[in-house]
C-alpha cells in the first residue's frame, strides 16, 4: 500500500470463475457495495477493457459531499478474465477524476485470495486539493469483500 492506494486481500471460499461472475456484473456491484452509495445499475456484464455501463449514485450515503443523488460510467481498464478486473468512472464532476477500482483474483487452495483496490495517485491536483481522497476508506474495502464472501460463498 501507498499513500495513494490502499490494497485488502480476503480468502473467500469459492472459485475465480464464481466470484468473477459477480465481479463483471453491474448489479453485482450494487449487491456488494459496502458504502451505501450505489443504488442501481444498469447494462450487460463486462467482457473487456472499454467496456461500460452506469450506477446510479447517492453521495449521502456518505455524508461528505452534498451531491445527492446523480449516474456515473463505470469505465474497464484491466480485464483478465476470472482474474482482474479494474476501472475508472466519468460522471458529474468533469473532467473524470482518474480514480481507479479494480480486483484481483488468484486461486488458492481454499478457494480464491481476492484483493481489492483503490488508487488515487492519478487524480488530478484540482481535484487532490479539495481534500476528499481517500473517498472510500480501507476499511470499505474490507467490509466490501466480506459481502462478496456472504454472497459467493
Amino acid at each position: 500500500m501507498t499513500a495513494e492506494r490502499f490494497d485488502v486481500t480476503r480468502q473467500i471460499d469459492a472459485a475465480p470463475s464464481v466470484i468473477f461472475d459477480v465481479l463483471r456484473s453491474p448489479q453485482g456491484h450494487v449487491r456488494i457495495d459496502s458504502s451505501g452509495m450505489l443504488q442501481s445499475a444498469e447494462g450487460e456484464p463486462v467482457g473487456a477493457v472499454g467496456d461500460e455501463f452506469v450506477v446510479h449514485m447517492d453521495r449521502e450515503a456518505l455524508g461528505d459531499l452534498p451531491m445527492g443523488r446523480y449516474d456515473v460510467t463505470v469505465i474497464i481498464t484491466g480485464y483478465e478474465r476470472d482474474a482482474l478486473l479494474e476501472w475508472t468512472i466519468s460522471g458529474t464532476v468533469q473532467p473524470p477524476i482518474r480514480h481507479l477500482y479494480g480486483y484481483r483474483l488468484r486461486p488458492s487452495g481454499t478457494g480464491t485470495a481476492v484483493t481489492s483496490y483503490y488508487d488515487w495517485s492519478q487524480v488530478d491536483d484540482k481535484y487532490r486539493q479539495a481534500g476528499i481522497f481517500p473517498v472510500i476508506p480501507e476499511a470499505g474495502l474490507r467490509a466490501t469483500l466480506g459481502i462478496l464472501a456472504r454472497t459467493v460463498e
